[in-house]
């Protein structure tokens, strides 16, 4: 099991959808997720998906893809991936749990007769909950400059940070976070950054315990700067090699550098300067230049 983690607006779909194009990777697809259909179904998935047109599977459109499979994971599991109001932890496995879970991917790698199986999840990062369940797995986290994000979340109509903490799905705001949001006036980029910087600590707190050789951070930037060389390292990492089915898959993708610091141009220059006052420890700490 590879699970591909980050925020959301991070990259991590890229990230995903890039390694998913490998032969040897299974993955559990769009169409799974709107229907409920039996593991089975999935024998096809990475043979439609990299044998289908590009714009068969370019997001933003009607498409076949990876997906993250809330409606699946609901359906066949429970909600508590798709819902919790906190990290998910180890002490939340529960014996239903994991049988479950298991079964939910395992039945479909073994469906699509793959010794590798990936899966994104965005959000929290559930990485003791997924490690409890599964021992081996290993985790590739995407993470993205977090003015970058909160400009991104800004402009999302499923954005609920417009109705405060009160309402969205995250919990509530830490002391020290909660006075910042106190601080800004209530500013909704604040706010989203604040969101920003609980995603990315409970990253490091989960990530801490884990071995080198089962986490791997790649920053979003890096990925479009130099993506031959961001893949290779990601493909290393999950003991796969560069082949010609993935180099033709590989070549498939454009990579775009132009929106890296839109949010320069997408907020007001107070509200950017106080991002990244706000930010800048853990910028700095994730190897952005918090000056820049």
């Amino acid at each position: 099991m590879i699970f591909v983690l980050g925020t959301g607006r991070c990259g991590s779909t890229l990230v995903e959808e890039i390694l998913c194009r490998h032969p040897s990777v299974g993955f559990v697809s769009n169409l799974e997720d709107r229907y409920p259909l039996p593991p089975a179904a999935s024998r096809w998935n990475g043979r439609l998906y990299r044998g289908l047109p590009a714009r068969a599977t370019q997001k933003g459109r009607l498409r076949y893809a990876p997906s993250e499979a809330y409606r699946a994971l609901d359906r066949e599991l429970s909600p508590v991936l798709s819902t919790s109001a906190r990290d998910l932890l180890a002490s939340d496995v529960t014996p239903w749990l994991d049988r479950r879970l298991r079964e939910f991917f395992l039945s479909r790698a073994s469906a699509q007769q793959v010794d590798t199986f990936i899966h994104k999840l965005t959000g929290w990062p559930r990485i003791g909950f997924l490690d409890q369940i599964f021992p081996e797995a290993r985790f590739i986290h995407v993470i993205r400059d977090g003015r970058a994000v909160a400009n991104s979340w800004l402009q999302m109509p499923w954005w609920l940070g417009y109705g405060g903490p009160e309402r969205w799905q995250w919990g509530p705001l830490g002391p020290e976070l909660a006075a910042e949001w106190e601080q800004s006036g209530h500013s909704f980029a604040v706010l989203a950054g604040l969101l920003w910087a609980l995603l990315v600590d409970a990253f490091d707190a989960a990530a801490s315990p884990l071995p080198k050789g089962r986490w791997l951070e790649v920053r979003y930037e890096d990925v479009t700067a130099r993506p031959r060389q961001a893949f290779e390292a990601m493909l290393e990492f999950c003991d796969l090699p560069w082949d010609g089915g993935f180099e033709r898959g590989f070549r498939r993708h454009r990579f775009e550098r132009g929106r890296a610091d839109a949010f320069r141009r997408d907020l007001p220059g107070p509200e950017v300067d106080r991002l990244t006052r706000l930010l800048a420890g853990r910028l700095d700490a994730h190897g952005y230049s918090a000056e820049r």
